[in-house]
């Protein structure tokens, strides 16, 4: 796998699972970066086995490039449109954090109420299949409905889909494990403040101020988690 970010992708998997934002399911891709038509996608297996030779590189239909016999995501089709449609877009993770099942199943609007959610930029949008496609089986297999989605998704962080999940575009690997992380903490906390009153929205300034994510607190993040996983845990991330 030299010269693959494979050795990325298995530490970004790992710190996902513990911190409880991926769990047997879900599933984390990078954009190839020397191929912008391309992009990096695991085989279907859990991401807290997943192994640096389980990634393999996929086409824009979602077609692996090179031949494999290997099982795939059903759900591939939505990596490669929101790669197509959004080409400053390097990185993406599609998964179901229960922190964030709440705002998929109608507990309202999900919106950024603390500095480190500032980064959703305001209410986040829920794509519900229904409205395009009717009665379905709730994931995104067709190539359809994954363009639905990213259309939904538009050039936000985030967007929820109704009765399933969250996916999450970001432009580099760090920034989307600290995007995914901290949006289900937002979520949490949203949550636990609701069930009192409802929570303070930031305003349109505060979010202005604290929507683009700091380098140094994206690192420092990525430090930390990785400082706190198992060594057998991580690839071979730098």
């Amino acid at each position: 796998m030299s010269g693959s970010p494979a050795p990325d992708l298995v530490t970004a998997s790992r710190i996902l699972v513990a911190q409880g934002v991926l769990d047997a399911f879900g599933h984390v891709s990078l954009r190839d970066p020397g191929d912008p038509s391309r992009f990096w996608l695991s085989t279907a297996r859990p991401p807290s086995a997943v192994t640096e030779d389980d990634f393999l590189r996929f086409d824009l239909s979602a077609e692996p490039v090179e031949a494999t016999d290997a099982p795939l995501f059903s759900e591939g089709v939505l990596h490669a449109a929101i790669y197509a449609a959004r080409p400053e877009a390097m990185a993406v993770v599609h998964h179901h954090a229960p922190a964030l099942m709440p705002f998929c199943i109608g507990a309202g609007r999900l919106y950024p109420v603390t500095q480190t959610g500032g980064f959703m930029g305001g209410p986040v949008p829920v794509w519900d299949s229904a409205d395009a496609f009717g009665a379905t089986n709730m994931l995104v297999t067709t190539m359809e409905q994954a363009r639905a989605l990213a259309a939904a998704l538009g050039d936000r962080p985030l967007v929820l889909m109704r009765g399933h999940g969250a996916t999450l575009a970001a432009g580099n690997l760090r920034e989307l494990v600290f995007m995914a992380v901290y949006s289900a903490r937002e979520a949490e906390l949203f949550l636990r403040a609701a069930a009192f009153a409802p929570p303070v929205p930031l305003s349109a300034g505060e979010l202005a101020l604290t929507r683009r994510l700091a380098r140094p607190a994206i690192d420092r993040g990525w430090e930390h988690w990785v400082a706190t996983l198992p060594a057998d845990a991580k690839g071979d991330s730098r």
